[in-house]
């Protein structure tokens, strides 16, 4: 296999001409592959952390929960979930990579593979694993140390075959944190500007925020909603970001559904909710906890979207929120929203200006899409030996 860059073109090629050779697969067990170092975890409580307050991630059972003043590994490791929920429902990735000085609470198994290459394919092996066989606790589950060890690792006898399946699936990978990480530089450089001009320079006069955008949610028909196939719910919308790249596809059509339209912005209702605002880079159906925004004017739209996404406006939203058990907000609420009255000059140019960056956030997007399917698609073949690399 060439240690040559990979493309997506080259990557989408690679996926139909894997061959299938004679090769030997071995049984491994995890100790084969990794040293395991849980005795040199150190659980703090909430309070020991709020004394210890620093720059060093603090890991759980799923990622950071919280940073300090101290470390205890440096390098390059494994965390693979010891316990709780996410070891069935995976709503994030049971095991992951922990890079640089970290802390680690005793609710993560840490690993570290004896070749480099190793960790990022135990990662990849762990996510195409049934686990279910190996957990115990019914309320909480657990993946304790010697179910873990137990479960048997099935990779090529050649160890270029293994380095090179680890190099194709993070080649991948690596491709695809690059589009997040430039998308989120051009949002950046958008709100900049944004900021710039409509918060810091902006006049003592207030207008109301709904000036400028309607609320468009209409409840579909079933009749129209056949048209439609992608679905985005508030588990679509991403931390962080004002731009949308997952969906779903549109299941139960008699439910209550709204229909919106590419560059319509999807805000989310429910109060503390983390996912909350962003623009729709295609047609689709959202669910009922999803309000559907408009900018009145084409030339409206960059403006709108930033100022929906405006931290300072979702908390507005939330603090406006109504209901005892799942509060939410309304469109009464946030388009009272009092902003600064803009120079009609600079949302024209504003616009002018950050809807080339929207165009290639919408482009990252669908590579993104792209990548994360061949990924999905080869990663359960390649770490079955059902695919092989030539190496």
């Amino acid at each position: 296999m060439t240690s040559s860059p990979l493309t997506l073109k080259g990557l989408e090629a690679m996926s139909d001409t894997m061959n299938l050779p004679n090769g030997e697969w071995k049984e491994y067990s995890l100790e084969e592959l990794a040293v395991i170092f849980n005795d040199k975890r150190v659980p703090l409580s909430s309070m020991e952390r709020s004394k210890k307050k620093g720059s060093f991630p603090y890991y759980g059972a799923s990622g950071v929960i919280d940073s300090v003043d101290d470390y205890l590994f440096d390098g390059e490791y494994v965390l693979i979930s010891e316990d709780g929920e996410n070891l069935k429902s995976r709503q994030t990735p049971i095991a992951f990579i922990a890079n640089g000085k970290f802390w680690v609470n005793n609710h993560a198994h840490i690993v570290k593979g004896k070749k480099k290459y190793l960790n990022q394919l135990l990662v990849y092996y762990f996510a195409n694993l049934d686990l279910n066989p190996y957990l115990t606790g019914a309320v909480q589950p657990k993946l304790n140390k010697a179910n873990l060890i137990s479960i048997p690792i099935y990779l090529p006898q050649d160890e270029s075959e293994q380095a090179a399946i680890a190099s194709v699936l993070s080649s991948l990978d690596d491709k695809i944190d690059l589009l997040h990480r430039q998308n989120a530089t051009l949002e950046r450089m958008a709100e900049t500007l944004f900021r710039q001009w409509f918060v810091e320079e902006a006049t003592d006069v207030v207008v109301d925020l709904g000036d400028y955008a309607d609320n468009i949610r209409k409840n579909a028909r079933v009749e129209d909603l056949v048209q439609y196939e992608n679905y985005v719910g508030l588990e679509h919308i991403p931390k962080k970001s004002i731009s949308l790249y997952e969906w779903g596809k549109t299941d139960n059509l008699a439910s209550n559904k709204s229909v919106f339209k590419e560059n319509d912005i999807l805000f989310g209702k429910l109060r503390s909710y983390f996912h909350k605002v962003v623009f729709a880079p295609i047609n689709g159906v959202c669910s009922t906890d999803i309000l559907v925004i408009k900018s009145k004017q084409p030339e409206w739209f960059s403006f709108c979207l930033f100022w929906f996404s405006n931290p300072d406006l979702v908390e507005y939203s939330d603090l406006g929120a109504g209901g005892t058990r799942m509060p939410r907000t309304s469109w009464e609420i946030i388009s009272s929203y009092k902003i600064p009255k803009p120079d009609a000059d600079k949302i024209a140019k504003f616009n002018e200006f950050t809807l080339p960056l929207i165009e290639k956030i919408k482009f990252n997007q669908t590579q993104i899409r792209t990548l994360t399917a061949l990924r999905d698609t080869l990663l359960p073949k390649l770490m079955s030996g059902e695919v092989r690399v030539e190496v």
